[in-house]
């Protein structure tokens, strides 16, 4: 049987102008629910040094199963709220799955050399 590889997310929120405080203060009530979660190996709430209004939310999980399975719980509805009450003003969410270094080899074509003439 095969041990499923483990999967992440990022997203990146950007507050509205003059929302950056309440944007973390409400992005942070997910901490302690996804460290809770079935799956969650790790769960993090990171606030830029050079941009303010930029927060990144990221999460290791064991399986996409149990990522999947995070991103249908009730405390994900955060995400439409702070859109529909203009707190973020732009969202970005991206999922991973790790890849080994033969993996990205393997999937890496060089492109065609041209014979000078």
């Amino acid at each position: 049987m095969q041990k499923p590889n483990p999967v992440s997310h990022l997203a990146f929120a950007r507050a509205s102008s003059g929302c950056s405080a309440q944007l973390g203060v409400r992005l942070s009530s997910l901490i302690d629910p996804a460290l809770k979660a079935p799956g969650c190996l790790q769960f993090s709430l990171q606030q830029s040094l050079h941009e303010p209004d930029m927060w990144v939310i990221s999460g290791v999980w064991a399986s996409e199963d149990t990522m999947s399975a995070w991103f249908a719980t009730p405390e994900l509805n955060v995400f439409a709220e702070l859109v529909q009450q203009l707190i973020i003003s732009s969202l970005d969410f991206q999922t991973f799955k790790q890849v080994t270094s033969h993996q990205a080899k393997a999937n890496y074509q060089p492109p065609l050399q041209q014979l000078a003439g």
